[in-house]
């Protein structure tokens, strides 16, 4: 009975490890569209009407998603689309879910659009 308990928590393990592993390839994909400038100007244009933004603050901006793309994943963060994927079993993300990875990137983009 003990070795199906272990066995039961090393696949536990490895699901979560599972999902990490999805949620870094989604958030590092998504990353690296905002690391091309014309998808970032696009995205600032239409979610904060911001039309054009100073070289400086770009370079910033890109930098801080450069250090974000090598960062692990916070799984506090990321704690929705962790359980809903024990709940269901599926690495498909809601639509709630995917908000997520978008809110991550605003951290940034708000830290120099607004000073």
């Amino acid at each position: 009975m003990k070795q199906q308990t272990t066995m039961e928590d090393t696949t536990l393990r490895h699901d979560a490890v599972d999902i990490i592993d999805v949620i870094r390839k989604l958030r590092n994909d998504l990353i690296k569209d905002f690391l091309d400038e014309r998808n970032m100007i696009v995205y600032l244009s239409q979610q904060f009407r911001i039309m054009e933004l100073s070289h400086v603050k770009l370079e910033f901006i890109k930098s801080e998603l450069k250090q974000l793309l090598i960062a692990p994943v916070n799984t506090t963060w990321y704690k929705p689309v962790i359980d809903d994927f024990h709940r269901t079993g599926s690495a498909a993300l809601t639509e709630g879910n995917e908000k997520l990875f978008y809110k991550e990137i605003e951290e940034v983009l708000k830290k120099y659009l607004f000073s």
